[in-house]
């Protein structure tokens, strides 16, 4: 069993930006693929960004491709999400999940871990 805590939401304006970190409970971690998604009010939870186990490998939605980045330090257990030129529709809770899979994915179903979730907020 793997523990996510994501920390760094908060409230932002528009144009700004937020890191998000996802520390994991066990060093195991660094061996699974981890991925961030989101879930705004009266919304379905989407897919925002993934990263293989080493992080050779990522995949981003099309709605924060480049202005977001993922990345890893496996010697931490971490997985952070740097968000910049944050739009009010990016407001939403975000979730890190993680899979002890090397293969990192864009479907929520392929994650077995996933933390509680920070609010993001992005004020206009």
């Amino acid at each position: 069993q793997v523990q996510l805590v994501e920390s760094g939401g908060g409230l932002v304006q528009a144009g700004g930006s937020l890191r998000l970190s996802c520390a994991a409970s066990r060093r195991t971690f660094r061996i699974y693929a981890a991925g961030w998604f989101r879930q705004a009010p009266g919304r379905e939870r989407e897919f925002v960004a993934a990263i293989s186990w080493n992080g050779d490998t990522t995949y981003y939605a099309d709605s924060v491709k480049g202005r977001f980045t993922i990345s890893r330090d496996n010697a931490k257990n971490t997985v952070f999400l740097q968000m910049d030129s944050l739009k009010p529709e990016d407001t939403a809770v975000y979730y890190c999940a993680a899979d002890n899979s090397l293969v990192a994915a864009t479907e929520s179903t392929s994650y077995n871990y996933w933390g509680q979730g920070t609010q993001v907020t992005v004020s206009s």
